[in-house]
């Protein structure tokens, strides 16, 4: 292929990742570096208490935010370093929670807390995931064909509704009087309050999100079970190996390379979990490294938001991303390297 044809396909696709993701990247990156004030000056105000003869006036001395010639706020942009880190990190509180073996003081930082979060979500949901997309491949697959259709169809609708619709509409089934708690109250003879404890609400968080992308391995294991190569499932069975030892020694390692980009997906996605923590209104109890990102650039009761600590948290985050992505991607670079021989 000539070097202009392929500039002419990969051109566009280069240009926009350095526009939508390479630059507010490195923005990021800078801002992380940076700290961001307002600019206050001392102002003496007068106030006076209402009345003509025994009007009283009083004067103080306030700080207010210096605005510019363009009516906005005055802002100063410092480097700072680490700091931005350091404050979401808080290592010193950290280290000695570690060294005390206090769990619960560890957790009370909101970047531990988030984390614990994330890393226990992340984990647990990934072989969930990819377990229960293989089955429902394997049961459609094995389906006759007249019911293959409907079947397909009912499985993809859990990935069609949008996140947080979906999460809302998990926590309407259970969120006080709600369908299901009702059910379980009715059947178990019991007072059951589903959101009053963190643990129920992450259970729940997990099983939305497996509920919810599990359809989207199913569709990637189902075409990978077209290409199934029929003599050597023929050979097993003539062989007497029992289903499970197929599943084992056929079906799963001509899946590999598609579980690895399930896993990579699932990932990098759940990573990021942050529509759960909305739709399931969880921040009393568990929290995102995503929403912490969030809830740094929310302003506070003056206004202001901490976008140095919003971006040292979203660096954080996307570290690690990698850390986890890691050794899945040397896999894939070894089953490169080995095919490419």
């Amino acid at each position: 292929m000539k070097f202009r044809t392929f500039a002419a396909f990969v051109g566009p696709s280069l240009i926009l990742m350095l526009i939508f993701i390479a630059a507010p990247l490195i923005s990021v990156l800078w801002q992380s570096f940076h700290l961001t004030q307002a600019e206050f000056e001392r102002v003496e105000v007068e106030s006076c208490t209402p009345g003509f003869l025994g009007q009283t006036c009083v004067t103080e001395v306030q700080n207010r935010p210096v605005i510019g010639a363009d009516g906005r706020v005055v802002e100063t942009t410092s480097f700072v370093g680490l700091q931005n880190y350091g404050r979401v990190v808080d290592p010193g509180r950290a280290g000695e929670a570690i060294a005390r073996g206090d769990l619960g003081d560890l957790l009370s930082i909101p970047f531990w807390k988030a984390l614990r979060f994330t890393l226990t979500f992340t984990l647990l949901t990934l072989p969930l995931v990819i377990g229960v997309g293989l089955l429902i491949a394997l049961t459609v697959n094995n389906a006759a064909r007249n019911i293959r259709g409907p079947a397909i169809f009912v499985s993809l609708l859990p990935f069609i509704i949008t996140p947080v619709i979906g999460a809302l509409s998990i926590r309407w089934l259970f969120v006080g009087d709600g369908i299901l708690t009702a059910l379980m109250e009715s059947w178990s003879g019991a007072d059951i309050a589903m959101f009053a404890q963190g643990w129920t609400i992450e259970i729940l968080m997990m099983f939305y999100r497996v509920w919810h992308v599990a359809p989207f391995a199913f569709v990637i294991f189902y075409a990978g079970l077209q290409t199934v190569n029929q003599d050597t499932l023929e050979s097993a069975i003539i062989d007497g190996a029992s289903r499970f030892e197929r599943l084992r020694y056929v079906i799963v390692p001509h899946l590999m390379p598609l579980i690895v980009f399930v896993a990579l997906i699932h990932l990098m996605d759940s990573y990021r979990v942050f529509e759960e923590v909305i739709g399931f209104r969880s921040e009393a109890f568990r929290i995102s490294l995503q929403w912490l990102t969030f809830d740094y650039l929310t302003p506070d009761d003056a206004g202001n938001r901490a976008i140095g600590r919003a971006s040292a948290s979203s660096m954080l985050t996307m570290v690690g991303i990698v850390i986890l992505l890691i050794p899945l991607l040397r896999r894939t670079w070894r089953d490169h390297k080995g095919t490419s021989k």
